[in-house]
């Protein structure tokens, strides 16, 4: 958790990006702030947005519903420090996955893989990124081709690897995109090492493995 000063200084610089007009941080503020969540990034600029609402921006994004809870928070997590130095951990990884047609990827993602839409970037948008559950994807448009022909199949290059936590997950999971008319680069099978694995090919090519247990 960074400290109180570093979190204030935060929330000035967001406030200075929106007054300047910084588009980055309009997405920013329509993921978070549920008032400016049906806005476009160019009427979240238009509006009015004070420290407190850049406050607010940080504190929601460190988990806190407001910028005095943060500052408990803060606090609380102060005074129970340890003498001893965190030793830092990753505890998430957001693939990039590159899309020709940025609104179809979105709808493919959405409607055949169950994923919603944490938020979009850009008039028109050519970021953003898809959930689902505790898995994000990052969706960039990319009008050249990235890869060689068919290198991809040819040689198995997954865009993602995504699991489940059970046998019966994955199975269930597989008969889902069964049911969506989902295309299947291979389909539901047992691995040697033991785990059941399918790989699914997005409008782009792009392949996904999806992963459970065998048992």
């Amino acid at each position: 958790m960074p400290n109180l000063e570093n979190l204030r200084k935060q929330a000035k610089l967001y406030l200075r990006w929106h007054h300047d007009g910084h588009y980055p941080v309009a997405a920013q503020i329509r993921a978070v702030l549920p008032r400016f969540r049906d806005l476009s990034d160019r009427e979240i600029l238009q509006q009015s947005f004070k420290l407190a609402d850049a406050q607010e921006l940080v504190a929601r994004q460190a988990g806190f519903e407001s910028w005095q809870a943060l500052k408990t928070g803060v606090q609380a997590m102060t005074d129970a420090k340890a003498a001893a130095t965190a030793t830092p951990a990753l505890n998430a990884a957001e693939p990039n996955l590159f899309v020709a047609d940025f609104e179809a990827a979105c709808a493919f993602y959405t409607d055949k893989l169950g994923f919603e839409i944490v938020f979009t970037y850009g008039e028109p948008p050519f970021y953003g990124q898809v959930r689902r559950d505790r898995a994000l994807l990052n969706l960039r448009l990319i009008r050249r081709p990235v890869f060689v022909d068919d290198i991809r199949e040819r040689e198995e290059l997954l865009a993602t690897s995504m699991t489940v936590g059970s046998a019966a997950e994955i199975r269930a999971l597989f008969a889902e995109f069964q049911a969506a008319g989902v295309d299947f680069f291979r389909p539901l099978k047992q691995e040697r090492w033991g785990a059941r694995t399918f790989i699914v090919r997005d409008p782009d090519g792009n392949l996904l493995l999806f992963a459970g247990t065998a048992a």
